[in-house]
């Protein structure tokens, strides 16, 4: 006869295979859309955004942008009701990492690099009243949250730094109370600070080692791609004048607009959705910064920030542009009516996070990307089990029974095993054994009795826990006995 140990090891075995089965089939069930406060199984997010064209030239039946428009949207999810929330390009940007609403001055794209004068304290959504471009200190970005949660961010800006007499090639911008020299793009550097949010905050500039390290050209983006631990938790991307389809007729001669974007996104796509970051659980947005022919639609409950203008001028928003996301979590050829912004944009970065709203980020009845986007299940492998077993075994004539619960979790392809909950029948309530314990076993002398019940389940770093696997154990003999039993899924 097998020894007890033997036994209860087999049964043990059974259990943690049940966990990982479990796992998957819990994963798969888990909602993607995480409310303010909760993390997503999405943990690395790209932007691209390109420049001034209205969803229905983009996305239209001619569209001169076929690789977005028609191959994109079919290995993604295109969201015809996305807007910009003002005219013209800077406070567009400013808007998609902070919240901040158009004033003047970032309506007119700051053509002279000047501070931002307050009007006053912080107002309502956190709203910075007053007028200028680089806003103080006490303004937060995304850049802050990040840092302060143990996040990763880069920016990368093509074409920063091709000229170094113009703007650095690390957070490069003008000097600031002068004119802005990159306003205009030159045949060999067509980098535009008013496309590249991150430097219009004291809180990024004034730190050089943090903007130098962080506000990067785009030519470093491959080598960060080639790893993980190397890709961002946020990766910002901002074409040059001529890429982001900004000029129709560009500096080198070469021919721009929305073609010329679309060429751009053929090049650099393909290699964020081919990194490992992305593969596993990335979220990849294409958005335009605001819609053309006078287009100052919006959408979302969008409103103008204090004292300001309205932001698209004759109107609330920067007009419907449409939007591409492409994600493991995303079902091919998902279409979604609902309408969002650069506002709901951010906010639903932040809830991926699990970080709170900046800015008009948290205005009321603000809809984030949801079940309409996520449909499918994505992020790292689930946990698996590999073996294990349960051990029992009573001394003839003893009144106490020694058992051992033993269980084996595999995480290759996934992220480390967080903890394993076990819990006991007692009655017709289970009761809490381990909670977030980091142990996979568990050893306990008891008196005999009729039968014991447990169940086990484990949980990895992302969150994706199995579902529950249980043992009935009836009790043995009146005599030295082993005894096993298999776990089972329930």
């Amino acid at each position: 006869m097998p020894s007890a140990l033997a036994l209860r090891r087999a049964l043990i075995g059974t259990l943690v295979a049940a966990i990982a089965t479990v796992v998957v089939a819990a994963a798969a069930a888990t909602a993607l859309a995480a409310p303010v406060g909760e993390k997503s199984q999405v943990r690395h997010v790209f932007v691209i955004v390109l420049e001034n064209e209205s969803a229905a030239v983009t996305f239209g039946p001619t569209s001169p942008a076929p690789y977005l428009s028609k191959t994109l949207t079919a290995k993604g999810a295109f969201l015809p009701n996305y807007f910009g929330v003002g005219h013209a390009s800077l406070d567009n940007y400013i808007a998609m990492i902070s919240g901040q609403a158009p004033n003047p001055s970032t309506q007119a794209d700051c053509g002279v690099f000047a501070n931002f004068t307050a009007g006053g304290s912080l107002g309502s959504f956190g709203q910075q009243p007053g007028s200028g471009c680089v806003y103080p200190s006490n303004v937060m970005t995304l850049a802050q949250q990040f840092l302060g949660n143990g996040l990763t961010w880069r920016d990368y800006n093509e074409d920063m730094g091709a000229d170094p007499t113009r703007e650095s090639a690390t957070c490069g911008h003008p000097v600031v109370g002068q004119p802005d020299h990159t306003e205009g793009a030159t045949p060999t550097d067509m980098y535009a600070s008013r496309h590249d949010p991150f430097v219009y905050f004291h809180s990024i500039i004034d730190d050089a080692k943090l903007c130098g390290s962080h506000v990067v050209n785009l030519s470093l983006l491959p080598k960060d791609l080639a790893h993980v631990s190397s890709t961002a938790n946020y990766t910002f991307i901002t074409p040059n004048l001529c890429d982001d389809g900004h000029d129709a007729s560009c500096a080198n001669g070469e021919t721009g607009g929305l073609p010329r974007a679309d060429a751009f996104l053929k090049t650099w796509v393909p290699q964020i959705t081919a990194s490992q970051a992305f593969k596993e659980d990335g979220l990849l947005m294409v958005v335009f910064d605001e819609a053309t022919g006078g287009d100052s639609s919006s959408c979302c409950g969008e409103l103008a920030g204090p004292a300001a203008p309205e932001p698209g001028g004759t109107g609330l928003g920067g007009g419907r542009t449409g939007a591409v996301l492409l994600s493991p979590c995303i079902a091919p050829g998902t279409v979604t009516n609902t309408a969002y912004n650069h506002y709901t944009m951010l906010g639903s970065i932040e809830n991926i996070f699990g970080l709170s709203h900046l800015g008009y980020a948290g205005l009321p009845h603000s809809t984030y990307f949801g079940k309409d986007i996520y449909k499918r299940q994505c992020g790292p492998s689930p946990p698996t089990i590999q073996s294990g077993v349960a051990e029992g075994f009573v001394v003839k004539g003893s009144k106490s029974e020694s058992v051992q619960l033993t269980w084996r979790v595999s995480t290759a392809g996934g992220t480390p095993l967080a903890y394993s909950q076990l819990q006991e029948r007692v009655g017709r309530a289970w009761h809490i054994v381990l909670n977030h314990a980091m142990r996979t076993t568990y050893a306990f002398t008891r008196r005999t009795r009729s039968a014991f019940v447990f169940r086990v389940r484990a949980v990895n770093t992302a969150g994706q826990a199995s579902r529950w696997s249980r043992i009935s154990v009836p009790r043995p003999p009146t005599s030295s006995s082993n005894l096993t039993r298999a776990f089972k899924r329930g």
